[in-house]
């Protein structure tokens, strides 16, 4: 069994310089509850890993707005002005990957990998500083495993095991992140006995996660911007 915990529990060990990584795409399958905690307990300075930054104040966003994160490691971010301002103004170091790229980083750090080979990003900024390797006539970077000390991944339902579903776009980057990540807390909305979820519906095995944590902010209440 996974130890159930109160939001404050949850987070309680993730510490100043911290790094994070927060499923989702778009706000979409961010652990709004989490992130809450995280907020309302003051971390600052953390190392964010995350596929892109949402919007002003939803979801991981919220760390962006309130100033949490140093670093940020992302595909994108012009969907929340204040991942450009506080990039362009020196507060938040932003290292921009590309998205599939990103992914493959995260996949490589769970499988053990010692990296990935890539075209993308040949002949472009995206190559500066990195080992590129020419196989059969064709070059690729190698670019390195991405992990992290936490992540936040949010399901719709969980057993006590751990096991968890995630419906549809729910899902982005968050099978890979809980497997790179070094302690994976878990926000579920609703949390089951053992035997009560469909075996063939679970998206991430328990044995990857740490620790479960029931949702508080349900991702109806927040409203996407078109």
């Amino acid at each position: 069994m996974k130890p159930i915990l109160t939001t404050d529990k949850a987070v309680e060990g993730i510490g100043d310089g911290a790094t994070l990584m927060v499923a989702g795409f778009m706000g979409c399958g961010n652990a709004f509850t989490l992130i809450d905690a995280l907020v309302n307990k003051g971390a600052k300075n953390l190392n964010l890993i995350t596929s892109d930054t949402a919007y002003p104040d939803v979801g991981v966003g919220r760390l962006i707005c309130q100033n949490r994160a140093a670093t940020l490691t992302a595909s994108h971010i012009g969907t929340n002005p204040f991942s450009g301002q506080k990039m362009n103004s020196g507060e938040l170091k932003v290292t921009l990957v590309p998205q599939g790229t990103f992914a493959e980083r995260i996949r490589a750090k769970g499988a053990g990998l010692g990296g990935v080979l890539t075209p993308t990003g040949i002949g472009t900024a995206v190559e500066e500083g990195k080992q590129k390797l020419s196989l059969q006539g064709k070059d690729y970077l190698l670019e390195l495993p991405l992990g992290a000390d936490f992540a936040f991944i949010k399901a719709e339902i969980a057993d006590k095991y751990g096991n968890a579903f995630l419906p549809g776009a729910t899902k982005n980057m968050a099978v890979v992140m809980a497997m790179a990540a070094d302690h994976v807390i878990l926000e579920a909305e609703k949390i089951v006995e053992p035997g009560e979820l469909d075996p063939d519906k679970v998206t991430i095995p328990g044995i990857f996660v740490s620790a479960l944590v029931r949702s508080t902010l349900p991702a109806s209440n927040v409203q996407l911007k078109a």
